[in-house]
């Protein structure tokens, strides 16, 4: 079968592998009907999320038709259209039990202490095979499907399967309320839909702060107040525009891969930590490998939570959903205590949240398709990373169809 293959830090192929097999009684093999890109998979490549396997597949996103089941997945059958959670988790540990999935007891096969079990990413983390492929194993497969109903279709389905989760997540993490004034660093896809989630939960006014102008006006669609902090101070504006006060919530959509502000009235001070900059991006991607404009890390790994706290209001909340790998040991830690603010983050639950947001698609209460900006065959899928990676105009979220070649030329 057809499957992306990490080789190296820069080096990703498009190339033919063996399909998966039956493991364990709780595993299902599932066709892709659709899978996606996602920013996590750049900080593999980009070097800034370390410990990746070579020949590990990536991607950790995915729809598609249950194909083979072990004999301890009782709730599904063969032919059921399904969505893949992108963390692995168990159901019946403690952890599980308690809705938080991605510190499943059991699912990583590091031990209990080693955090998150998800597809297609790092040694720490299984590995596990992904799901940019034509076929995937999933484990604990009775947990780690869920069944799709018909009027929700591929294009919806594969936004369900991390990001609308994740954004939901950093919501919730951020205690949004109603009335509540909250911003959002980031626009890219997870960005999208926390402004989306934050609206949902009873937002009064969301800010959403980027400098990519297709990903600032599809926040502005959304209803957001948009912040270019190329344009404009991010923090002097937010301050003005909420008469001094900051903001209830913020939520880091963004992670390591961070940039400073190059122009604009924001560059200026970036210029000042530009030696501290230099010296996380070290700490965090020690392995590099740009190949001209692509796969190049983030310049300023703790710009966005260094804004997030500026820009809160006292006893405000910080949420952090964007990747920080282990080896990021930065934070504005004494300017938060000075704020009184309350901080969460971890990996999403999505198993947690999937039953609920499916159902809010199903029925109309929210359509995620918006978000979608990109259809590709799986044969073209590493122009399509070098598109998503540069951040190019209108490029927020890719979907990938394995043997969509195959059925046009039929």
């Amino acid at each position: 079968m057809k499957a992306v293959v990490f080789r190296g830090v820069g080096d990703i192929r498009l190339e033919d592998v063996a399909e998966p097999r039956i493991q364990k009684p709780s595993d299902a093999i599932v066709r892709i009907t659709a899978s996606a890109i996602c920013g996590t998979d750049l900080h593999m490549i980009r070097g800034t999320m370390t410990g990746m396997k070579p020949g590990t597949i990536l991607g950790h996103e995915a729809v598609g038709i249950v194909e083979e089941l072990g004999k301890d997945v009782r709730n599904l059958k063969k032919g059921d259209r399904v969505v893949v959670p992108s963390t692995i988790a168990c159901g019946y540990c403690s952890y599980c039990r308690a809705g938080y999935h991605s510190q499943c007891d059991h699912a990583n096969p590091n031990g209990p202490t080693s955090g998150a079990a998800f597809f297609g990413g790092p040694k720490d983390s299984g590995p596990f095979d992904g799901l940019q492929a034509e076929y995937a194993r999933v484990p604990f497969a009775n947990v780690g499907l869920v069944k799709l109903p018909d009027n929700v279709d591929d294009d919806r389905a594969i936004l369900l399967s991390d990001i609308f989760p994740t954004g939901w997540f950093g919501a919730k993490l951020a205690e949004v309320r109603n009335g509540d004034t909250v911003a959002v660093f980031g626009c890219g896809p997870v960005g999208q839909f926390a402004i989306a989630s934050a609206k949902l939960l009873g937002a009064g006014r969301v800010f959403a702060i980027d400098r990519v102008p297709s990903r600032l006006d599809m926040a502005r669609e959304q209803g957001a107040e948009t912040i270019d902090f190329e344009g404009e101070d991010p923090i002097e504006t937010l301050l003005r525009l909420t008469g001094g006060i900051g903001v209830d919530r913020a939520i880091d959509a963004v992670g390591v891969d961070a940039v400073a502000p190059h122009k604009g009235p924001a560059a200026k001070e970036a210029k000042k930590q530009k030696a501290q900059f230099e010296q996380e991006v070290k700490a965090v991607a020690p392995k590099q490998k740009p190949d001209g404009d692509l796969w190049v890390p983030g310049d300023a790994p703790s710009q966005v939570v260094e804004w997030a706290v500026k820009g809160l209001a006292k006893a405000g909340t910080l949420s952090i959903i964007g990747v920080y790998p282990e080896s990021g040991r930065f934070f504005p830690l004494g300017a938060a205590m000075g704020k009184n603010l309350t901080v969460k983050m971890g990996d999403c639950n999505h198993r947690a949240y999937l039953p609920h947001l499916v159902d809010l698609v199903a029925t109309g209460v929210f359509d995620p398709a918006t978000v979608l900006t990109q259809v590709e065959p799986l044969t073209d899928v590493i122009e399509a990373y070098k598109a998503f990676d540069r951040r190019e105009a209108g490029w927020v979220k890719v979907k990938l169809e394995p043997g969509r070649e195959e059925r046009k030329a039929a």
